[in-house]
């Protein structure tokens, strides 16, 4: 049993606060510090967090240097530091961190070393090199990161093994959330999600969308017939995924994804995944079998349609794709035990 200082978002409804969950599962004393909560003032307001977003953070590292400078002093008993994401925590807050003398880990699921999003991560590119370990999710990444002199492992993303568990039964999912075709996720106009869920809607799918945005897309007057309503989390998120015949699994390719967490949420909360076909799907999952793949609108137009006919063979995929995703040890607790043991802590 360890006892961690968790550096990361804490909000109930985030990934990194279910993480910070399941090392507590694992038996760990997790104590949680919310870097986002020092400097909430300025991340709280719209056009401030824009330009601290656009700069990098670094203006704020004064005051979080000054605060993680403030909690090392009093030598509290840690045995391991989990910073998870990184994006406020630059070289000079890292090196009052490694003060305490125990392994500082980054754990960051997004692409600090890629071009998508601008100079946020800056503070994390410049402090790669004095973490002890970093574990990353992309081959790109990972690659990046040991070039720039990053001791760096690779894991896949994970599901989260209590916020995702399925219902009991299908019966238990409220008539609000059933659905035949179902994307969850926000619209980006870069990605041009909207042009491929018009294109979904004139080749006559039943499709139903969640997710945060929509009403910004150009094709809105065309889409909200679809439209369910806004983001989903807790139980809500996994009663969709669960009370579809179909969820669809959409990449971001500014991120340079090949697989998302909905590639591992999907098929534990017991829905039958829909995506994109890709080396590291085809890698998880055994298409036509344990998922469905595309290549694009019409394709995966074409695949819903001979499932939504098919309850068997619907069933079968949903059914293996729930065995396949439990039995390669990407739960939460599965990851954060991985990236504990590459620094000997068990």
């Amino acid at each position: 049993m360890a006892h961690v200082l968790y550096l990361g978002d804490s909000h109930p409804a985030s990934t990194s606060s279910h993480r910070a969950k399941a090392l507590e599962r694992l038996g760990h004393i997790v104590d949680v510090k919310d870097p986002n909560k020092v400097v909430a003032g300025q991340l709280e307001s719209r056009w401030l967090h824009l330009i601290h977003y656009r700069t990098g953070f670094r203006l704020l590292q004064s005051s979080i240097t000054k605060w993680l400078t403030q909690l090392v002093s009093t030598k509290p008993a840690y045995d391991v530091v989990w910073v998870d994401s990184g994006e406020l925590i630059g070289p000079a807050s890292l090196k009052a961190l490694k003060k305490l003398g125990r392994p500082v880990v980054l754990y960051n699921v997004d692409d600090p070393t890629g071009k998508r999003d601008g100079r946020r991560f800056d503070l994390v590119v410049k402090a790669l090199p004095l973490y002890d370990l970093v574990a990353v999710v992309r081959k790109e990444t990972e690659e990046e990161s040991r070039q720039l002199g990053a001791n760096v492992m690779r894991v896949l993303r994970s599901y989260d093994e209590v916020q995702h568990k399925p219902f009991a039964s299908i019966d238990d999912i409220p008539a609000s959330f059933r659905s035949e075709v179902v994307f969850i996720g926000t619209w980006m106009r870069y990605e041009k999600r909207d042009e491929f869920m018009l294109e979904l809607l004139n080749q006559g799918i039943p499709l139903s969308i969640w997710g945060d945005r929509w009403t910004k897309s150009p094709h809105w007057e065309t889409l909200k017939s679809a439209y369910r309503g806004g983001n989903l989390s807790g139980r809500d998120y996994v009663a969709a995924i669960q009370g579809s015949k179909i969820c669809l699994g959409l990449l971001s390719k500014g991120n340079r994804d090949l697989h998302t967490q909905r590639s591992l949420e999907v098929p534990y909360a017991g829905g039958l995944f829909c995506a994109e076909r890709t080396t590291e799907h085809q890698e998880i999952y055994e298409e036509g079998k344990e998922a469905v793949f595309w290549a694009d609108a019409a394709e995966c137009a074409s695949v819903c349609k001979k499932l939504l006919q098919d309850d068997v063979l619907r069933e079968n995929i949903r059914q293996a794709g729930m065995r396949k995703v439990r039995a390669i040890g990407v739960g939460n607790e599965d990851i954060c035990r991985k990236v504990l043991a590459a620094i000997n802590i068990h």
